[in-house]
Formats: C-alpha cells, sequence, structure tokens
C-alpha cells in the first residue's frame, strides 16, 4: 500500500516536470504572440534576463501543486510544506547551474549551447520536484508551523508578480540577451530588435527578429 501511494505521488512530480518545462517554455513567447499584453507580463517572459526565465517555470508549479492537491492530498504528507521547497528550489538550482555553465564556457572558450540551457532549465524542475516528492512521502514534519509555509507561498508571490513591473537594478533582472547585458530592466520600450515571430508578409530588416543574435557575434 505504501509502494502504491509513493509511486502515484512520484508520478504526479514527474507529470509536473513535464508540465513545467512545456507551460514554461511557452510562456516564454507569450508576452510577444499577445502583442504585448501589459497584464500578461505576470506570467510571462518580457525579456531575456535570469529573472524571467525563473519566473515562467514558477507560475506553472504553482498552479500544478494547486490541482495537484485535490488529487493526492489523502496520501501526501506535510503537501504544502513540499511544494513550497520544490517552488523555491527550482530558481536557485537552474540559477546556479546557469552560470556555473557561463563560467564554464567563458573560462573554457567553448562556445554556448541551446540545448545545454534548456538541460539545465529542465534539471532544476526536476531537483525541485524531486525535494518535493522526498517531503511528500516523509512521516508528517512537527516542526514546520503553517505560518512559514504561509509566508514561503506569500514571498514567492509577491516577489514573482512584482519584479517584472518594478524590477531592482540587478545583473539578475538585467535584459541579457545574445549573452550579453543591454542595461535594459522589466518591460521594454523598444521590442522590434527582439521580435521572434513576423506577421504574413511582413518584411524582416537585417539585425533584428531571429537574426539579431548571428548578427552580434
Amino acid at each position: 500500500m505504501v509502494i502504491r501511494k509513493n509511486t502515484k505521488l512520484l508520478l504526479w512530480e514527474l507529470g509536473c516536470v513535464l508540465w513545467i518545462c512545456f507551460a514554461g517554455s511557452s510562456l516564454h513567447f507569450a508576452f510577444e504572440l499577445s502583442d504585448y499584453w501589459t497584464p500578461l507580463a505576470l506570467v510571462a517572459a518580457v525579456n531575456e534576463s535570469i529573472w524571467e526565465h525563473l519566473k515562467i517555470y514558477f507560475w506553472p508549479g504553482l498552479l500544478y501543486a494547486i490541482v495537484q492537491y485535490t488529487y493526492t492530498r489523502n496520501i501526501a504528507n506535510n503537501y504544502w510544506l513540499g511544494k513550497v521547497v520544490a517552488l523555491a528550489v527550482t530558481p536557485v538550482v537552474i540559477t546556479l547551474s546557469y552560470h556555473g555553465y557561463m563560467a564554464w564556457v567563458v573560462s573554457s572558450g567553448a562556445a554556448t549551447s541551446v540545448g545545454a540551457i534548456l538541460l539545465i532549465m529542465c534539471f532544476g524542475v526536476l531537483a525541485g520536484q524531486m525535494c518535493s516528492y522526498r517531503i511528500l512521502v516523509s512521516d508528517p514534519y512537527r516542526m514546520a508551523p503553517s505560518k512559514y509555509v504561509t509566508a514561503g507561498y506569500a514571498s514567492l508571490v509577491f516577489m514573482f508578480s512584482t519584479f517584472t513591473f518594478f524590477p531592482p537594478q540587478l545583473f539578475l533582472f538585467e535584459n541579457y540577451l545574445c549573452y550579453q547585458y543591454t542595461a535594459e530592466y522589466g518591460i521594454l520600450d523598444d521590442y522590434e530588435p527582439y521580435r521572434m515571430f513576423r506577421r504574413p508578409g511582413e518584411e524582416v530588416s537585417e539585425g533584428s527578429s531571429i537574426w539579431y543574435c548571428a548578427n552580434k557575434q
């Protein structure tokens, strides 16, 4: 019986990894596809900063946690603690892994790889969900007052819903396009050079859209 419960929880956590990676990837392009609709900036990436990439994985994870609670609340221990740990661990692991990778690229002179960066993102999500799984299958914790768990959720929601519109002037929030900082933060004034998608028949000027990074090198 215990093995069956643990297996079910593990499948839910692995399903969460797939969902977050898919939804997060979609949110990466959602702001442009919405024609830069400001309210969507709450959940979609508005620039290429590290923070915006963390944000697009946070909201799908939070949504999944709410849905999963309906189906696993009777078999999971420490549910909300496990989920808030996952939501906190994921951005930390992604940030540290990404900076470690970029440090290796700079020191070795190797070329950056989009595939490697995507693997880093997936690894961060997986690390968060495995931490969650470990907590969910553990015995109930006595030293986890609900007020601290609530404070954790409140802090994460506040940061990820605020810093896009009021970004701190720190490197974590600075637009990092084509592996170069641009001194831009939050919602940009001009998206024309960075657009990935064009309407049918629309001319693509050199130095913009998908050609931008190639011309920067």
